[in-house]
């Protein structure tokens, strides 16, 4: 950051209450407005008054940015230092007073329950604010009512160039400062400078096809663009293999998922040139990154595809829609900057100047294009009132139809009650920092004795799977997930095991941890993170009362760990109404499914089930719906009647078509004796009460006093769910008892569309 701009700067962040200081990436602003806010109080004299926090939208910038103002103080993070971090599950905290605390966006609204005036903070920093990332635009809805509480806050809101006019209106027009950079000159070029470069002519048209299915699955919202477009799929791969040839540095090569990131490595690895690992070893030649969206020091040219992996969230269909966009200004000037770090460079945008003047100036806000429901238990929790009237004074509020829904969603879950007030259950799911469906699968693997596992389910559908795929060894990782599945047909089951075995491995010493790591496809890291989340949950349940240890293997919460069927009913009671019909296809070479909104769906590839034909039972429970090329559902686990009739919604029992039939939700319909219906609705009602009780009250089940009644009850839907397989014998045929009813109204099937 230029010296001259440090007083300016100082004189007007004391002078004002709000300031947005504008300046593009690697200009200094995030390691530099902090550290002179500080220096210029102990230069002053009271630098105990000054502690600086600055939040950041993601874990590991927060880290390395902590560590290097600590280094450019001559310090070390945090040890009682001036500078630290503090994110989920880690944290090396500064000294109390005349500090920095470089922390992510979550960890502020935490701070709020207990200090919903932050009266600790001197200084905010809001970095990276033109994100828009969900958390950060709540942060400035409570920042913005919070300044009316607190006269001797100060704010700064740190953005890049593009949009610093919109914030500084959101705060009543308050003054803006800008930062230049100190970035090389970049070169741009268009497609049409490209096709003059390269000389380029379409010759192969069978290129188009295997293309089309990758990189530009994107919405084609305009008739009219579908011509240029198609000009696009045709030629990419082609210029993408004729930019790298003759340039030395780094090649940095934008693309939008990990699909289109295999596809072009495979052009480029059928080229001999790159087999040869010139582009790769040879310190002469440039090394070519394909990747996503990481910072990478000695890049000098940039390949900028011109398309972004989004997420939208359909309120009229109650559906996830993922699809490759084109790029906004911002992100494609964001990705030409990434060009000038180290010496001038070049950038090559695959779109031409038409498309360009097309761009939107940004994305979507995220709070605009996602699902709102731990949104609103937060807003709830942290008492801002009204979730709806709080959500209108956002930057860009959503849409009143997506607050409705999820609103109703929370309904549904028994998490808001009709006057839009946290019920016991809603309580517990906002305290945990996962989205409500998985807090309630958490809180039943307390209930019902069999949290580790539980818990190594819910940590990884938070956060990520551990399981990654090498570039052209797709098959073989399919192959090791398949083989950890043990035949659970569960995506989760799956995770379980291969986290249980990763656990054994790491007891037996590093070597065997990185072997059964490397065998197996599993990022170790990701694994550790599992295990670390894992004991912040266990933690958060002991000091609820659930449980009486935070050690996630405590015997007392594991009394029926080893029950795989139980696991699944748990899953159920997370994920419920998430489920799916399976249907035996013609072909037999996968099966069909089905659910009630959608009517035909695919099971991801990804998945242990992709390829299953040979279930045990018809239903299945998924964590993920989300459409792309077609409607996938993503992690999901077969799931017996039992299952669904004691852990999913409603139980109605009529007679249909001369047949005794018990449904869940009127559309789950099975075949049973109205004895056997009665009994289970009964003991149905029985667990409900004993689960409502236990989460107004919580404690943990003694499962040592059989004769309780909450272990009686417990116990005997237990018996139940596990011995339900064996009454039925498997196979399709489920026994008579509880075949599914007859095919009728309660799903739409196509039977025209055998795979």
């Amino acid at each position: 950051m230029p010296s001259y701009s440090k007083k300016e700067l100082v004189e007007m962040i004391n002078a004002n209450r709000v300031l947005v200081v504008s300046g593009e990436t690697g200009c200094g602003k995030t390691t530099q407005v902090t550290q002179f806010i500080l220096d210029d109080h102990i230069n002053r004299g009271i630098g105990s008054t000054c502690r600086v926090v600055c939040t950041q939208p993601r874990r590991i910038s927060a880290i390395s940015v902590a560590e290097r103002v600590a280094a450019e103080r001559a310090e070390s993070v945090g040890n009682a230092n001036s500078c630290g971090y503090q994110i989920r599950l880690q944290s090396r905290l500064p000294r109390r007073q005349g500090s920095i605390l470089y922390c992510t966006t979550g960890i502020i609204l935490q701070w709020l329950r207990s200090d919903r005036l932050l009266s600790s903070i001197s200084h905010l920093v809001l970095d990276e604010i033109h994100e828009r990332n969900l958390q950060s635009d709540v942060l400035l809805v409570i920042v913005k009512d919070l300044l009316s509480l607190r006269d001797d806050l100060k704010v700064i809101l740190m953005s890049a160039t593009l949009n610093a006019e919109k914030f500084s209106k959101y705060f009543g027009n308050c003054p803006m400062i800008h930062i230049p950079g100190l970035t090389f000159p970049v070169e741009e070029f268009l497609l049409e400078d490209i096709v003059e470069m390269t000389r380029y002519s379409p010759q192969n048209k069978d290129r188009r096809s295997s293309w089309k299915r990758g990189f530009w699955q994107g919405r084609q919202s305009r008739p009219e663009k579908e011509e240029k477009e198609a000009e696009y799929k045709e030629s990419w791969p082609c210029y993408a293999r004729s930019l790298p040839v003759n340039l030395e540095g780094a090649i940095l090569v934008f693309l939008p998922g990990w699909d289109n990131i295999s596809s072009l490595n495979d052009l480029l690895m059928a080229q001999q040139m790159f087999r040869s690992g010139l582009y790769q070893s040879d310190a002469c030649r440039p090394h070519i990154i394909i990747q996503l969206d990481i910072t990478i020091d000695d890049v000098v040219y940039v390949i900028d595809g011109g398309k972004i992996k989004e997420t939208h969230f359909d309120t009229n269909n109650n559906i996830s829609t993922m699809a490759a966009e084109w790029v906004s200004l911002a992100n494609a000037k964001q990705r030409k900057g990434r060009a000038g770090r180290v010496r001038p460079g070049k950038c090559y945008h695959l779109y031409n100047g038409l498309r360009a003047s097309l761009l939107d100036a940004y994305q979507l806000p995220e709070i605009m294009r996602t699902p709102l429901e731990e949104l609103c238990l937060q807003i709830k929790i942290l008492k801002l009132g009204s979730i709806g009237r709080f959500l209108e004074k956002a930057l860009d509020p959503p849409t009143t139809q997506a607050v409705n829904l999820a609103i109703k969603n929370l309904n549904d879950l028994n998490a808001l009650d009709d006057e839009e007030n946290l019920t016991a259950l809603g309580f517990h799911l906002a305290r945990l920092p996962v989205e409500p469906h998985i807090g309630k699968l958490i809180l039943f693997g307390a209930l019902l004795g069999c949290l580790d596992p539980v818990l190594t389910i819910a940590a990884s559908l938070s956060f990520k799977d551990p399981f990654f795929i090498p570039l052209g060894k797709e098959k073989m990782a399919d192959m090791r997930r398949k083989t950890l599945s043990r035949n659970s047909k569960s995506d989760h089951l799956t995770i379980v095991n291969a986290f249980q075995g990763w656990e054994d491995a790491k007891y037996r010493g590093s070597r065997y941890e990185r072997e059964f790591c490397w065998d197996n496809f599993l990022s170790a890291n990701t694994l550790q993170m599992l295990h670390n989340m894992k004991g912040q949950f266990a933690e958060h349940l002991m000091n609820t009362g659930f449980v009486s240890s935070k050690n996630p293997k405590d015997p007392k919460s594991n009394v029926n760990s080893d029950n795989e069927k139980l696991i699944k009913a748990v899953i159920v009671a997370g994920l419920y109404p998430k489920v799916a019909m399976i249907r035996p296809s013609h072909s037999k070479k996968r099966v069909k499914v089905y659910t009630q909104a959608d009517g035909k769906v695919c099971i991801h590839p990804k998945s242990v089930n992709s390829e299953e034909t040979d279930f045990n039972y018809t239903w299945l429970i998924y964590h993920l719906k989300m459409k792309t090329s077609s409607i996938f559902l993503y992690d999901c686990t077969e799931v017996s009647p039992f299952s669904l009739l004691f852990f999913g919604g409603d139980i109605t029992i009529q007679k249909d078509e001369d047949q005794d039939t018990i449904a869940v939700d009127k559309w789950i319909v099975f075949r049973s004796p109205a004895n056997i219906a009665h009994l289970v609705k009964s003991l149905k009602k029985e667990l409900h009460n004993l689960l409502q009780e236990k989460i107004c009250n919580p404690a943990p089940v003694d499962w040592q006093n059989r004769q309780s009644k909450d272990c009686a009850v417990i116990t005997a839907i237990i018996d139940l769910i596990t011995t339900q397989e064996k009454q039925s014998g498997g196979g399709q045929g489920y026994g008579r008892t509880w075949a599914p009813a007859p095919r009728g109204s309660h799903l739409h099937f196509d039977d025209d569309d055998d795979d």
